[in-house]
């Protein structure tokens, strides 16, 4: 007797390319991208200009300081897009939840209720000041959520390392909006890093910047196994070899040098720890040694895109890339969305 097929049964069958060319067309794209960036802006350049710069030719003036200052922002937002994505992947890896982002943490509210601090209570209006107090509002508020989770008998699990992140923003978040609203007069040198940006970047703040993205980013590559095994439970992490609560402190330090440090150098930029490996995932399936490097790659050039779409929309005017970031990413997350209902990972 024939059977009928339920509705609520049937999958779509999706056969992903393999990891080589997974990983080439990574490539591909980001050159593409960072190509795209050091061409396109207010004023296009001419691709035979930036490879006779490349080459050491001689260029104008006006050309070769306009190359110099997309090279630098380049460099910013892949470092940005990359270290966020990283950071993504462990978050989602860390709390088992392919929906995760870094902001679960408390990350982001962290370092904004930190900046407005140092600006209300401390008057600072640097540049690098700013970036100092993000970073360590983001690694005060990682630290204070993995050790509040850690109370108990089963320690920081990924249920209570997600409620406790999301309450610690909801009240740092609640603070922040507090202090605007009582001093927002001296709080206009804020609102440019609060929507998040790497315009005005420069060489000098992101040579420290960078060796943090790299310490956090070997972090997680080492650990991609572990990531691995926590997936299947901590129960039988443990029963593998695992030290659970250890590894998953290794690489909760990680996740915080990534998206803290990105955090400050550009301000909380959304979509993209949530994007990039939730994307990568449906690729190549659940092992993290795959989606890791895949969404760096992936987040570069996502951020790099965003970056150079927010400089040619609105010519002579520039759009944060922070906003660009969302215009893109919400038509596409919710494509993740409906995607990720018909494909059984």
């Amino acid at each position: 007797m024939r059977t009928k097929t339920r509705p609520h049964l049937r999958r779509i069958a999706f056969v992903a390319p393999g990891y080589p060319v997974l990983s080439l067309c990574a490539a591909v794209l980001c050159v593409g991208t960072l190509a795209a960036s050091m061409l396109l802006g207010t004023r296009v350049l001419d691709a035979g200009v930036f490879l006779s710069y490349l080459q050491g030719q001689p260029v104008t003036e006006i050309e070769s300081a306009i190359i110099d200052q997309r090279l630098v922002r380049t460099c910013w937002a892949a470092t940005i897009g990359a270290a966020l994505a990283l950071s993504g992947a462990g978050m989602q890896g860390v709390t088992r939840n392919p929906l995760g982002d870094p902001g679960i943490l408390g990350v982001n509210s962290g370092a904004a209720f930190a900046v407005v601090f140092g600006i209300v209570f401390l008057g600072i209006q640097s540049a690098t000041a700013f970036a100092l107090l993000a970073f360590v509002g983001a690694a005060v508020t990682s630290v204070l959520v993995y050790a509040l989770a850690s109370i108990g008998r089963d320690g920081a699990t990924p249920v209570k390392l997600a409620l406790m992140g999301a309450a610690i923003s909801a009240g740092l978040g609640s603070f922040t909006a507090a202090l605007i609203l009582r001093f927002s007069d001296v709080l206009d040198s804020l609102r440019k890093w609060q929507l998040g940006t790497v315009a005005g970047a420069s060489m000098e703040e992101y040579i420290p910047g960078v060796f943090l993205v790299i310490a956090g980013s070997l972090v997680l590559l080492l650990n991609a196994a572990t990531i691995n095994s926590f997936a299947l439970g901590d129960d039988m992490a443990a029963s593998l070899g695992e030290n659970v609560a250890l590894k998953r402190f290794i690489i909760f330090i990680g996740i915080t040098l990534l998206c803290g440090t990105a955090t400050s150098m550009a301000g909380p930029i959304a979509f993209i720890g949530l994007m990039a490996p939730h994307a990568v995932r449906l690729l190549v399936g659940p092992d993290y040694r795959k989606i890791i490097p895949l969404s760096a790659v992936l987040g570069a050039s996502l951020l790099i895109l965003a970056d150079t779409v927010g400089r040619i929309i609105l010519p002579p005017e520039e759009v944060p890339v922070g906003v660009t970031m969302v215009v893109i990413g919400v038509p596409v997350f919710l494509y993740l969305i409906r995607f990720h209902k018909t494909v059984d990972l």
